[in-house]
């Protein structure tokens, strides 16, 4: 579980990111946990829009995400999901306590 501090810290380096994936009108499937969950292994941090075609809702969305690839919700701003989760072999960012 993240701390304020720390989740503060995340979205600042969050800020300068594109989105690395889309969430359409199928919405969240096996594959694309599989893919969020590589991405995440490489960067740690990712940005996830979802696309106004979706037919679930944005919230619901970024619970599925973060439940099907055990990352921490970040933020969820507008339609952008920020997601992180440390990396097992490539860790790059140091946590504030």
């Amino acid at each position: 579980m993240l701390t304020g501090k720390q989740k503060r810290y995340l979205r600042s380096l969050a800020h300068h990111l594109n989105p690395v994936m889309q969430v359409g009108k199928g919405g969240v499937s096996d594959n694309m946990l599989e893919q969020v969950s590589l991405a995440l292994e490489a960067r740690e941090l990712i940005k996830i829009s979802v696309l106004n075609n979706c037919e679930y809702d944005k919230e619901e969305v970024a619970e599925q995400l973060a439940d099907g690839t055990n990352a921490e919700l970040v933020q969820l701003i507008g339609k952008t999901v920020v997601l992180y989760r440390e990396s097992a072999e490539q860790k790059q960012i140091e946590l504030p306590r």
